[in-house]
């Protein structure tokens, strides 16, 4: 399957990364939003962040100008319909993401690959939404995905030999390596690295150690570049507790069920850095534990 046109469904943190990457590899890049204004915002941010890497002489000036005339945004969906390759971003809810897969499906090529940057939700179910399970697979990148090297592959029930070649190509492509995981919750990343944030909420939760002592602890005593609060944050404390609940539902194991802490912060709005507040108070020059 030849993959040159990609859509890109979300211009939030993750869809912005993916289009950065995609467009480097020289890929034409079509970066779809609800928002007219996330789709500016998105762009002046790749730029920024190109910026950035030419001025680390990671890549050349000529290079960055190229991937910037490669990308294009629209706000309408459907527009995404005749790209070979498309990547939803959505927020890390299913209801959305069936609802974007089955606006999709009725102006698609036959041909065109669907795909999901899901953090945890079954690949199955939401391939089943489609009218191609075969050409639809989970297309898992890293946060931030211009810096982080890993992508996880995952296949639905259905999903083909040639979907699956065709997306381990491009992970190729874009000088990245990946990691096949099977359709059970949260894959392996997140099926591992969410019950360890979760249990570092718990010990906050129950008194055992303060915010900046818990990162503290892992960060020098297990050699973590971020403390699991300080990563919570940066994550987003919603798109936690929502890999969370699908943990804890999926496999019916009360070692996965979120800290009531998590949902109360949750609950008041406090969602890590996107919100200004989470495990720590962002408003100010330096970042202060709000516990």
């Amino acid at each position: 399957m030849a993959i040159e046109q990609v859509g890109i469904v979300g211009a939030g943190q993750m869809g912005n990364g993916i289009a950065h990457v995609f467009a480097l590899a020289d890929y034409e890049v079509l970066l779809t939003d609800i928002s007219e204004d996330a789709l500016t915002d998105a762009v002046a941010l790749i730029d920024r962040n190109l910026e950035r890497q030419v001025s680390k002489d990671l890549i050349t000036a000529a290079k960055k100008a190229d991937a910037m005339k490669r990308i294009g945004t629209t706000p309408t969906l459907t527009d995404l319909g005749k790209t070979d390759l498309i990547i939803e971003a959505a927020t890390e809810r299913e209801t959305i993401k069936t609802a974007i897969f089955e606006d999709l499906v009725p102006h698609l090529k036959p041909d065109t690959i669907l795909t999901s940057n899901t953090s945890s939700i079954s690949i199955t179910r939401l391939a089943s939404r489609t009218d191609r399970p075969e050409k639809f697979m989970g297309f898992h990148f890293m946060n931030p995905v211009p810096i982080m090297q890993l992508v996880e592959l995952i296949r639905g029930i259905a999903t083909d030999e040639p979907t699956f070649k065709a997306c381990h190509g491009v992970v190729e492509r874009l000088g990245k390596t990946s990691a096949t995981a099977e359709d059970f919750p949260a894959f392996i990343v997140n099926r591992i690295l969410m019950p360890m944030i979760n249990e570092a909420i718990y010990t906050l939760y129950e008194g055992v150690g303060s915010v900046q002592s818990i990162d503290t602890s892992l960060k020098l005593g297990a050699n973590h570049p971020m403390g699991p609060l300080e990563l919570a944050d940066f994550i987003g404390l919603d798109t936690c507790l929502a890999i969370m609940n699908v943990l804890h539902d999926g496999l019916a194991d009360t070692k996965y069920r979120p800290c009531p802490l998590l949902t109360k912060y949750v609950e008041a709005g406090w969602l890590g850095r996107k919100s200004q507040r989470g495990f720590y108070d962002y408003r100010g020059d330096t970042p202060v534990p709000t516990r």
